[in-house]
């Protein structure tokens, strides 16, 4: 029986929001369903008519009208819009304006100029749900702003709920051990983020151009937002990018509803994330649970995700550095400059610059600091370190705890090391203005960055524009030291890696910053201007323009097909995904085969067997008696010809088909073929040299002593290394390493090596399902008995090789002109093959109905012979 929350997640998975409660918590009055906003028309948008809908899923993109728009659109999507709002001081109406501190609103710079940016998000400004539809009226006109109106209750649940209880404490590496650390799993709390998600899809449809637009989500509170819309477009060209870290595989998958998340990540064209470390832990996640594996390909990354091409894009964010230019000629920072001088009275001043979080190690620095000021005395009475504590929103044990820690550790240092009118520590617990931050920042000899995880922090690079200052004011003395700056900072920050002048640290060791802050200030001025120089360089060119610009391009190249190729959508709630294929490609229909079948004279069936007559997933690989039966009545038949052409070894095949003794086999890929029971086996490829085995086999034993869960299949012609069962990014790791070290030893040999699903294999050359499928067709040509209906079906890859092949025997006349060709793989994946049949049971009852039509026609030989002799029967 289902929980109500799962029954909740289906509700909301499928549009029925009547079935949910808004206000979550009950109570009078405030916790009921708001009243229902007036639906806004769809912009720029005029009367057209719908595209020709696919098959099987009327909810496409295609059942929107065309857009009027003659660029793209660009609609990005956020928990919060880049906008302030408040109300106007006699209490009638609201005044809004643009939130240039937002990095929404300066993300536009990078974009073309023909683009149309459209905001979605929540306003941060409680407006009374009677004002709602005029105030989003307004934003719309003037900002062209959609916002999404949360209801407290929810958006309590939402974002100060899952959001911060739950998601951004794990993305910081921290483990729910207990109710107070870290935030355990609340299910209520996960069905109101759910239901937020859902909101944001329902405001973003409302504008939305389907067939034009481009839709650019932003970070981890709208993680499940991508499904909502791809379940309702399967072709809408979605972007996400993720501003805080993602957690490795070993934490991720503690959250319950790791699966979820990740699947609904996978239904955007592009993901972006600040560092390559990011990206890794992200596709390792999706190998380790999804069991999908990326491939790199001319320097672009991707995920194969049931045939679409889900992009991965590693570009770190960078600053407005037209803003910040704009700020550095303020009138008012060189009198703040000097005011600053003149308070620390020519003292070197170390600068930190962090919100009161305790991911951002300011308790660590101080410490830092201490031990700096123990170990080189020198710097007792010269050196200050000035924290800027940035003060959040709301409260918590953890956060209580660490300003307590904070204020004990200053007031130890500053009784230790103080004097009169020297205070080592100065901690400022206030909101600065921009003027302020960069009067501080012009002022510091260092920045000091010593989070424990952070996503991204843009403190450093607004330090190190601070520092150069602006061309043409070096005539103002030394108000403004430019040209010179360092930087001490932790290696678990997104920057990191682009700041490869600064001095990294881990931040849990004190001892190693204190060195680090003291080895900063102590370098000679020509080493601090060339690190600034070269970091400089990367700061000003890789601003905030450059990243989007540069996600947005990408954008475009990971959509570019999205309307060459057919799609289904495919599952229910957060398993819904869509598949996207050739155009060609369709479900194989029983009346079409069976109307064919019955018209044909001369046929030949083609089956593989692990995956197709038997399910991949079953133990018992034995056929059933309803599989053995339905093989002796098509092989009754005499009109056909019937193989199973597997990967297994002759033994178990011969063992298997006793019982019918009409059915041809080829076992090992077609290395072993007979066309009946009666027959001995023939080898198809002639060469007796099997001297290659001794010479893979010790690699294969190399990798499978140190590889745990690995094991080798000798078979009579090839041998195969399976990895199914062990740890799968290690497991694929050792897979490479094999198929170059097997290729380099095994050059000159005649013997291919291939990899496969969870396999290597090494098997002789020119053996293969193609080279079956040509063999019976060219022999059925010599013997005048050109076949008319051909029905080929395959699960994997080396089914493909039939495929391709019997497409090839169909251009060289080897069959009948009017053949009908029956190529059919299991499962909706991309393929060569023309037709799809969705399982092992579809296969049988499709088989089944050819059987039936078989004992209906009563048919006897064809034609022209009545039997087929092989050439040892000659």
């Amino acid at each position: 029986m289902f929980s109500r929350s799962y029954t909740n997640l289906l509700d909301l998975a499928n549009g029925n929001l009547s079935a949910l409660d808004y206000g979550g918590g009950g109570g009078g009055g405030g916790g009921g369903r708001p009243p229902r906003a007036r639906r806004m028309q769809r912009t720029m948008t005029t009367p057209g008519t719908l595209v020709e809908l696919d098959e099987e899923r009327a909810g496409s993109v295609a059942s929107d009208v065309q857009s009027s728009l003659a660029g793209d659109r660009l609609i990005v999507v956020a928990n919060t819009l880049p906008v302030r709002g408040e109300r106007r001081p006699d209490g009638r109406g609201w005044s809004f304006a643009w939130d240039e501190d937002s990095l929404l609103f300066h993300l536009r710079d990078g974009l073309p100029d023909d683009m149309e940016v459209l905001y979605v998000g929540s306003l941060r400004a409680d407006v009374p749900p009677a004002e709602q539809d005029d105030v989003a009226q307004a934003l719309l006109e003037r900002f062209r702003c959609v916002p999404a109106f949360l209801p407290k209750d929810l958006c309590d649940r939402f974002y100060h709920g899952f959001c911060k209880q739950t998601l951004w404490p794990l993305f910081h590496y921290m483990l729910p051990f207990s109710p107070d650390h870290g935030g355990r799993f609340d299910r209520s709390q996960w069905e109101a983020y759910v239901l937020a998600n859902k909101l944001f899809s329902q405001r973003v449809i409302e504008v939305l151009n389907p067939e034009d637009d481009y839709v650019w989500i932003h970070d981890y509170h709208l993680l499940a937002l991508p499904s909502f819309l791809r379940r309702r477009f399967n072709r809408l060209r979605i972007g996400f990018f993720l501003h805080s870290p993602f957690p490795s595989s070993e934490l991720y998958r503690s959250l319950p509803v790791r699966d979820e998340i990740l699947k609904s990540l996978l239904n955007c064209d592009l993901i972006g994330f600040h560092t390559f470390d990011y990206a890794r832990h992200f596709l390792s996640c999706c190998s380790r649970m999804l069991g999908i594996e990326y491939q790199s390909k001319r320097g672009y990354i991707g995920l194969d995700y049931f045939g679409r091409t889900v992009g991965i894009k590693i570009m770190p964010v960078g600053i407005n550095m037209m803003q910040l230019q704009s700020l550095l000629q303020h009138p008012d920072l060189e009198r703040q400059v000097a005011e600053l001088r003149n308070q620390f009275n020519r003292k070197t001043v170390l600068l930190g610059v962090d919100d009161m979080d305790i991911f951002k190690g300011i308790d660590l620095k101080i410490l830092a600091f201490e031990q700096m000021l123990k170990t080189h005395p020198k710097w007792q009475g010269r050196a200050v370190l000035v924290q800027i504590a940035n003060p959040k929103g709301g409260s918590s044990k953890d956060l209580e705890e660490l300003q307590a820690e904070i204020k004990e550790s200053c007031q130890r240092i500053n009784d230790q090391f103080g004097r009169p009118g020297y205070s080592p520590v100065v901690v400022i617990n206030r909101m600065l203005s921009s003027i302020e931050r960069m009067a501080y920042y012009t002022i510091a000899e260092c920045v000091v960055v010593s989070a424990v995880r952070d996503g991204m922090n843009l403190t450093p690079y607004e330090y190190i524009v601070c520092r150069q200052g602006l061309a043409g004011l070096d005539d103002s003395g030394d108000n403004r030291p430019r040209g010179k700056s360092m930087l001490v900072v932790s290696e678990f920050i997104g920057c990191s890696p682009s700041l490869s002048g600064a001095i990294r640290v881990n931040p849990w060791n004190t001892d190693s910053t204190a060195e680090a802050m003291n080895e900063c200030i102590a370098l000679s001025d020509n080493e601090k201007q060339l690190r600034h120089e070269k970091h400089y360089r990367y700061v000003s060119s890789h601003d905030v323009s450059y990243w989007s610009k540069s996600f947005i391009h990408d954008f475009e190249r990971s959509c570019r097909d999205h309307f060459r190729r057919k799609c289904w959508g495919v599952g229910l709630g957060f398993g819904f995904r869509v598949v996207a294929l050739d155009r060609n490609f369709k479900r194989l229909t029983v009346d079409s085969i069976v109307e064919d079948y019955k018209k044909s004279k001369s046929r030949v069936i083609l089956l593989d067997y692990d995956g197709t007559l038997v399910p991949q997933t079953t133990m018992n690989k034995t056929p059933n008696e309803t599989v053995v039966s339905m093989m002796n009545t098509l092989c009754a038949d005499k009109k056909n010809v019937v193989f199973i052409v597997s990967g297994r070894g002759r033994d178990s095949l011969e063992k298997w088909f006793y019982p019918c003794p009409e059915l041809g086999i080829a076992a090992e890929h077609g290395y072993f073929m007979r066309w009946n029971r009666d027959e001995q086996w023939q080898i198809q490829n002639q060469t007796s040299e099997f001297g290659w085995m001794h010479m893979a086999e010790p690699v294969m034993k190399l990798y499978t002593e140190a590889t745990d869960g690995s094991y080798i299949e000798t078979k009579e012609s090839a041998l195969v290394w399976h990895h199914q069962d062990a740890d799968p990014g290690f497991g694929s790791s050792q897979a490479k390493e094999m198929l170059d070290h097997l290729e380099s030893v095994l050059a000159n040999e005649p013997v291919s090596v291939k990899s496969g699903q969870h396999i290597v294999e090494v098997k002789p050359q020119a053996v293969s399902k193609g080279f079956v499928a040509e063999k019976i067709l060219s022999t059925l040509m010599e013997k005048g008995r050109q076949a008319d209906f051909i029905l080929c079906i395959g699960d994997d890859r080396s089914d493909e090789d039939m495929f391709e092949k019997i497409a090839d025997i169909m251009r060289r006349s080897m069959v009948d002109p009017q053949t009908s060709l029956y190529a059919c793989t299991v499962g909706q994946k991309p393929s060569t093959a023309i037709y799809y049949l969705d399982d092992a049971n579809d296969v049988l009852n499709m088989l089944e109905a050819l059987a039936d039509a078989s004992e209906e026609d009563g048919s006897g030989p064809p034609e022209e012979t009545s039997g087929l002799s092989t050439p040892e029967q000659e």
